[in-house]
């Protein structure tokens, strides 16, 4: 059992998959603070619901006494980490990436205290300023082609004969190097990340033993599947992103709040902070009170997110929506132009636009099933025309099953 505070947690909440050296790191732990390190590369301006275990695990190294760095791609997402992807990456423009940098840092700030000992690093740092040919002589050798080869990342593309760009091939090299670097800069000793990274972490271990003859550890988080083995965080109309202008905080909060019942108490470990002695507690709900639950996990982990306000009027948006089956001024709200709405809006397109349909076909089908509703009225047309007679109390409410609501307001 970890006799570390950190360790220890992890460990009681679901977050570890593999470690390199238990034992060392739990001592090491243990005995005073350790600085730990997770990358994020910059490839979109939000970061999404599958980032948030390795942004947990950092703010679960600073509560234990930890320094966490959160390390922005800033080198690496020139190239763009080919690991679990089919294809290259499009290439992104400086501009682009310096964007989506200061757009994905605002949600670090909710995690970790940076006024504290948190610490926000750039790979571009050091990754820009390399001159390749001493790059190559004083890194490069320690890599063996042969064991990069066998690498996931690489191998499984070349099973599937997809292309494999000499630029990506070196992802790793760099990706080991960024620890190195940390480890001369901040003392950093330990890398966490998914457990599609393991590959990547250990060669920086490797390297770093090699280069600066330091003891360093890893760590890796399990793929988080929900219970029908579908992958978690992704939905009918895509990722789940963490900022409000990709995903308004009442759809983030819907989106835990429909959690399946066997994912609850998982749910509530890897992604609140709430007491494991409360969790137990909210888990051992059974019939409709497991609903309590999951209203409290939607709560908590939109409140990590978006802050408590937030939290609290999208739960109260639902609850008027829901319970009292009203109008609430929290749903997703799309703005039509008047003269647009005047000369008649097709309701397959109403729907699509409101986002609660990916396609005229998809919407289609939700009204010939019987899901699709306006202004709370069953659909059955679909070839029906929304005009301003159909705007009731300013606004046109769009639903699709139970849950999904949108309202349409002419401007």
């Amino acid at each position: 059992m970890a006799r570390s505070d950190f360790l220890h947690t992890l460990h009681s909440r679901g977050f570890i998959h593999q470690i390199t050296d238990e034992t060392g790191l739990d001592t090491l732990c243990d005995d005073g603070m350790v600085t730990g390190y997770i990358g994020f590369d910059l490839t979109a301006s939000s970061l999404h619901v599958g980032h948030l275990v390795q942004i947990m695990m950092l703010h679960w190294l600073q509560q234990t006494g930890g320094r966490p760095i959160a390390l922005m791609g800033g080198g690496t997402s020139k190239i763009g980490d080919p690991s679990g992807r089919d294809t290259t990456r499009q290439l992104m423009t400086a501009e682009t990436i310096a964007a989506n940098k200061e757009s994905i840092f605002r949600v670090f700030n909710r995690f970790m205290d940076f006024s504290g000992n948190a610490i926000a690093a750039d790979n571009a740092e050091w990754l820009d300023g390399l001159e390749y040919v001493p790059f190559l002589r004083d890194v490069g050798r320690h890599f063996s082609v042969n064991r990069m080869l066998s690498m996931d990342s690489v191998r499984l593309r070349l099973d599937r004969e997809q292309p494999l760009t000499f630029l990506e091939f070196n992802y790793m090299v760099l990706q080991a190097y960024d620890f190195v670097e940390l480890n001369r800069r901040y003392g950093c000793v330990l890398q966490m990340g998914g457990s599609d990274q393991w590959g990547n972490i250990v060669s920086g271990i490797d390297l770093g033993r090699r280069i600066v003859g330091a003891d360093l550890y890893g760590v890796t988080a399990p793929l988080i599947t929900k219970s029908d083995g579908t992958k978690m965080g992704k939905t009918a109309g895509g990722a789940v992103w963490l900022n409000a202008d990709m995903l308004s905080p009442y759809d983030y909060w819907q989106f835990w709040r429909n959690t399946g019942d066997a994912d609850v108490e998982r749910f509530l470990k890897l992604f609140t902070t709430l007491p494991l002695g409360e969790i137990a507690r909210l888990a051992a709900l059974q019939g409709s009170e497991i609903n309590d639950a999951k209203k409290t996990l939607a709560n908590e982990a939109t409140a990590m997110v978006h802050g408590r306000e937030a939290a609290e009027a999208a739960a109260e948006t639902a609850a008027t929506t829901f319970e009292a089956g009203g109008i609430a001024e929290g749903l997703p709200t799309i703005d039509v132009p008047r003269a647009e709405l005047a000369e008649g809006v097709g309701v397959l397109a109403a729907f699509v636009r409101a986002g609660l349909a990916g396609s005229n076909s998809e919407a289609r089908r939700a009204i010939q099933g019987g899901g699709a509703r306006v202004n709370d009225d069953k659909l059955t047309d679909d070839k029906r025309v929304l005009g301003e007679a159909d705007v009731a109390g300013g606004v046109i409410k769009l639903s699709l099953g139970r849950k999904k609501h949108a309202l349409l307001r002419p401007v």
